[in-house]
């Protein structure tokens, strides 16, 4: 009868289909709990009036007779329908699922099977689980509220649509009323099956008891243990009931609770049963139907069973008041076995082999009392020690859970080898010589336990060595089989009475699983998926871990855990956590990353402070107090503190003494041992990197460090000096190339990519960069100072230096430009750096252009007549007085040239520290090859681009060309009116004028060139064309005999010499053709005649 029955096959089918619908009922009520994924059609107000009646009326809808309740799903129905099928579709497996589950268990009945955990596992585990599934099915049935209008939405929206209800609609609507007060109905149906149900849980008497001993029995037995007999390191770890060693706790629990609820008579009258039930409820406060669905096993146990009040309030209070400590104290205990046994394991993995026993229990162990704090933690009791309910180390566990884990998978073939040997030499011939001594052997059981032996027999070790994969789920499959055929009334072979075949096939199940099912196995001992539908607990604990220094290597074992969290999916319902263990897993690894990069940071910030004490600028202070000291000791003021040397910070009296430093130190070394632990993660087939949310978050924090390091304030023109951002940069980058000391991470490319961010206007998160800064505040802060000469461009020092006024408060314009500071910002900023600051200046640059064309337009007639008759002094002493504006004319070309002079200082420093960093674009010319690279040129390319993007399409080139010429007539000619300010005076120490005209020789020269350039025309030509006319207008500058006109003559002299020495295109001996080089002589005696020349 059992070999037709097939209930061997019908357990496996029955219990993986009830595991799905279970999943999927919960899908439901999550989905229907959640505003944001409830469907529409349950929040519309025009479906209220639906939804109350089918509420009231339920199941008995008149859809035909009330469709003025119903006008809302006739309008929509087709959406409900469609929105509501997969609903009522699981509804109608759960109905389904019943009927098969009345069906098999009324067949075991009918069978009087015999159940005993320690001999027929699994059939016993079969229909134990069965039981519990059904029943955590139907309970969670009843709890989804909106189940009645599910139901009957999809029910009347078929039969407006097809005219028709759906068949299974009765029976479907009975089954949901029936289960309206789920308990009472359960315990109904599970009468008739009270004997079988009660002896497959009091089976459990002899393992569950033995299970939940406490930690100090634990140490007692030195359990888990290698080293307690160093003579049985190397023996096999094995035993009778080998199943049950590693078998959940929480699984026990749920059969105990859920099987006596079901069956609370044997509750009355069997001691035993009295026994076990008061050991499980001494043991926690709640256990899980399914996720985060809970039961309070003392809340339901006193709503039923009225008749035990008394024992139940007991059993609740020591609950309350031991199951918490004594849980805090088992995990205590695991914490340091599990330690222990991977230290041990990882320099002897040979022992993985003999001592795989250990790790599963370990695990299993470990597994059994996270879900335990999980579980309560949610629903922590009121206690007066809530700290039992908390565990800040918890993370370690888990860490040596997941190291267990990674043991296993990475010495695979060595587990794979041992017990091969262990199946091939022993078990094959302990089978034999058991089934040998048998009395009595059936023929359908005799070929199975023949076919067991002869697949044991012919393993060999070389299977191993070649790679073979190995599959042994037919062997298990038929072996739960035997257990069916022999454990029913009346077989002629009795596993009960063979208990030593049900020992040894146990432990060759083990064994095998040890060969093709290790990740099942694992998976299976220490299933951690649960954490995935508890994230406040999740952060909880990661928050906890993560506050504690010690326990901040083992951090890692969070995001670790969640690669495992897929395995908990069922086919039936695949959606269910695949974006939130996603989410959990980045979110801790980003945790970490965070507080890895704070401490990194701080130690930078740290590092250069000390750096910064260091810089030359600090000197002066030291030098002092070093004068001072030898002279006569001087009482030191009231208040004052001696500045301590640089390094003192170092010198330690005692090296007990923890510095901030060390402490820091401390904290890298264990976050970073946690994110190095492992170089990849793969989560729903999404890899991840650890290391790689360090460096974006080192990116991000790290270019807003240094914009902040800039201190650019736009109201006050503050910014620090480049020198001193470079200098506290480079002290940064120093620090963090130390962190490729703790961590496998690629500094030099973040290094490298953030810097060359800070060459761009803005970076990756579109924030200003420190060229957008300092571009700002060169153009706002110096040249627009000195565009208006309260800056003079110094030549002689190559800088700008600030106009001597006794009220400035302003900065130092020599600290920001001299060339150690524009040698500073070229590093910084670099070529395209640069080019950003070019582009600028020459958007300046253009807009001054701009507006000298509209001046030679305004004066172009003039301009002409000048331009023939240059040579006639009395024409143009009148054309001179018919010129409009020509101070304008001077002052903007003026702009332009201190523009051009901050342009070829930086350009200059570029050359000096141009490094690998070099723009090869192929589509650059020569000329911005080599101004990129800092090197000169004699036509400025990027005012050439500049210029050339001025013209329109209106204009035409000779209309250009003649504005060009034209410009230059008008500023020979206006030269002559520098001598009558009184600011044009030469200086011998700056080595210009003090109202920078002295740039009007970088302004003609430049700007000439690359006009004419773009005009395509012959620029030595028109230079030759502006020296006659200015040599021409200058000359009669010294036939005024009117001093005050004349008062700095000489000074202009200097600045047509100046000229032509910056001009590659014009030379001495065209200067002295039209101008006396003797007048430039006298101009240079006189104007350093009045210089002060100090010495020393």
């Amino acid at each position: 009868m059992a070999y037709q029955q097939k209930l061997a096959e019908k357990l496996t089918v029955l219990n993986d289909r009830g595991r799905g619908v279970l999943i999927r009922m919960k899908h439901i009520k999550t989905v229907c709990s959640d505003p944001q994924l409830r469907p529409t059609f349950l929040t519309e107000k025009a479906m209220e009036p639906a939804i109350k009646y089918i509420n009231k009326k339920f199941p008995n809808i008149d859809v035909r007779g009330n469709i003025q309740n119903l006008s809302g799903v006739q309008k929509q129905k087709s959406e409900i329908l469609a929105a509501t099928t997969s609903y009522y579709h699981s509804f109608i497996d759960v109905m389904e699922f019943r009927d098969h589950v009345y069906e098999l268990l009324n067949t075991i009945d009918a069978c009087q099977c015999f159940f005993n955990i320690t001999v027929n596992f699994n059939f016993t585990k079969s229909y134990l689980d069965l039981i519990v599934t059904y029943t955590s099915v139907i309970l969670l049935l009843s709890r989804i509220d909106d189940k009645k209008a599910l139901v009957t939405l999809y029910n009347c929206a078929h039969e407006m649509s097809n005219g028709n209800s759906d068949p299974s609609y009765p029976r479907l609507g009975q089954m949901i009323l029936e289960y309206d007060h789920p308990w009472k109905k359960l315990t109904e149906e599970f009468g008739p099956h009270t004997k079988s149900v009660t002896a497959a849980v009091l089976s459990l008497q002899m393992v569950y008891p033995r299970r939940n001993l406490g930690a100090e029995q634990w140490r007692s037995a030195q359990l888990l243990s290698l080293l307690s007999v160093p003579a049985n390191m190397l023996a096999p770890a094995c035993c009778e009931t080998m199943p049950c060693e590693y078998l959940s706790m929480e699984v026990m629990e749920r059969w105990i609770i859920l099987g006596f609820l079901l069956c609370h008579s044997s509750l009355n009258t069997n001691q035993p049963s009295q026994d076990l039930w008061k050991a499980a409820l001494r043991s926690g406060l709640y256990i899980s139907l399914i996720r985060d669905e809970t039961i309070n096993i003392h809340k339901v146990t006193e709503e039923y069973f009225d008749t035990l009040k008394g024992y139940v309030v007991d059993f609740f209070f020591v609950s309350v008041c031991h199951s918490g400590a004594m849980h805090r104290d088992k995990r205590q205990f695991l914490r340091n076995a599990l330690k222990e046994l991977c230290k041990i394991l990882e320099d002897e993995p040979g022992l993985l082999g003999p001592k795989a026993l250990y790790v599963c229990m370990a695990l299993a162990f470990s597994r059994d009392e996270v879900l335990w704090l999980v579980r309560h933690s949610e629903n922590v009791p009121k206690t007066k020690t809530p700290e039992d309910y908390v565990d800040s180390q918890v993370a370690e566990l888990l860490f040596y859970m997941e190291r267990l884990k990674t043991l296993m998978r990475q010495h695979n073939h060595v587990v794979q080898r041992y017990h091969l040997q262990y199946l091939a030499q022993f078990d094959a011939l302990v089978l034999n010589d058991t089934i040998q001594n048998m009395n009595v052997c059936p023929e359908e059981e005799s070929i199975l336990m023949t076919s067991f032996v002869s697949m044991l027999s012919a393993l060999s070790v070389k299977q191993v060595e070649n790679g073979e994969e190995f599959d042994f789920r037919s062997l298990r499959l038929d072996w739960l089989r035997l257990q069916v055929y022999t454990s029913v009334a009346k077989a002629p072979l009795s596993l009960r009475d063979y208990t030593d075949l049900a020992k040894i096939m146990n432990m060759i199940e083990f064994h095998t699983r040890m060969m093709d099912d290790i990740d099942g196995m694992l998976h299976e001992t220490s299933d951690l998926s649960l954490l995935c539908f508890y994230p406040r607990v999740f952060e909880k604990m990661f928050s906890q871990g993560s506050e504690d220094t010690l326990m901040q290597r083992y951090l890692i074992a969070f995001p670790l855990v969640c690669c495992h969290f897929n395995q908990c999916t069922h086919q039936m319902c695949p959606e269910e956590v695949k974006k939130r263990s996603l989410k959990l897993c980045i979110t801790s690894l980003d945790e970490i990353a965070r507080q890895t990069c704070s401490v990194v940071l701080e130690i930078c910030a740290e590092q250069c402070n000390l750096d910064d004490q260091l810089l030359p600028k600090h000197c002066a202070q030291t030098i002092s107090y070093a004068c001072n000291k030898k002279q006569k000791k001087q009482v030191p003021k009231k208040g004052e503190v001696h500045k301590e040397k640089p390094g003192t910070e170092s010198m330690r009296k005692d090296r007990a003494i923890a510095t901030n430093m060390d402490k820091l130190h401390l904290t890298l070394t264990e976050l970073c041992s946690s994110l190095n632990y492992c170089n990849h993660l793969t989560v729903w087939n999404h890899i991840i990197i650890p290391s790689e949310f360090l460096l974006s978050q080192l990116e991000l924090n790290l270019t807003k460090i240094i914009v902040r390091m800039a201190n650019y304030n736009k109201a006050t023109h503050e910014i620090t000096r480049p020198s001193d951002l470079l200098a506290g940069i480079k002290a940064y980058t120093s620090s963090l190339y130390t962190l490729s000391r703790y961590l496998s991470v690629d500094i030099p490319r973040l290094v490298k990519s953030l810097l060359l961010q800070q060459t761009q206007p803005l970076d990756s998160q579109g924030d200003q960069t420190i060229t957008t800064l300092y571009t700002s505040w060169y153009l706002e802060g110096l040249l627009r100072q000195a565009s208006s000469a309260m800056i003079i461009h110094c030549p002689t020092m190559h800088c700008f230096v600030n106009q001597p006024n006794e009220n400035d408060t302003s900065f130092k314009s020599e600290e920001y430009s001299d060339i150690s500071e524009m040698q500073a910002l070229a590093e910084l900023i670099g070529p395209y750096g640069l080019k950003f600051l070019t582009e600028n200046l020459m958007w300046h640059i253009t807009s001054q252009v701009s507006e000298l064309k509209k001046l030679v337009i305004e004066n172009m007639d003039v301009l002409v007549q000048m331009r023939s008759n240059f040579d006639k002094p009395e024409e143009m002493s009148n054309l001179l007085h018919r010129l409009q504006a020509p101070e304008n004319v001077l002052k903007r070309m003026t702009i332009i040239g201190v523009i051009l002079s901050f342009r070829a200082m930086i350009q200059a420093t570029l050359g000096d520290v141009r490094t690998s960093a070099f723009m090869g674009s192929v589509t650059l010319s020569v000329f911005e090859l080599a101004s990129a690279a800092g090197l000169p040129c004699d036509i400025d390319p990027a005012l050439v681009s500049a210029i050339t993007n001025m013209r329109t399409d209106s204009s035409s080139l000779e209309e250009e060309y003649k504005l060009t010429y034209l410009l230059l007539v008008y500023i020979a000619v206006s030269l002559p009116i520098l001598a009558m300010d009184t600011n044009s005076f030469y200086s011998r120490e700056y080595g210009g004028h003090h109202n920078n005209i002295h740039c009007l020789a970088t302004a003609i020269n430049q700007l000439s060139a690359a006009m004419f350039t773009v005009q395509n025309k012959n620029i030595e030509h028109h230079l030759k064309e502006f020296l006659l006319v200015a040599s021409s207008t200058l000359l009669q500058l010294g036939q005024n005999v009117e001093k005050t006109d004349t008062k700095n003559r000489d000074s202009i002299y200097l600045l047509l010499h100046m000229i032509v020495e910056e001009s590659p295109f014009l030379s001495q001996d065209m200067l002295e053709k039209c101008f006396p080089y003797v007048l430039l002589r006298n101009a240079y005696r006189e104007v350093y005649k009045t210089s002060v020349v100090t010495l020393g």
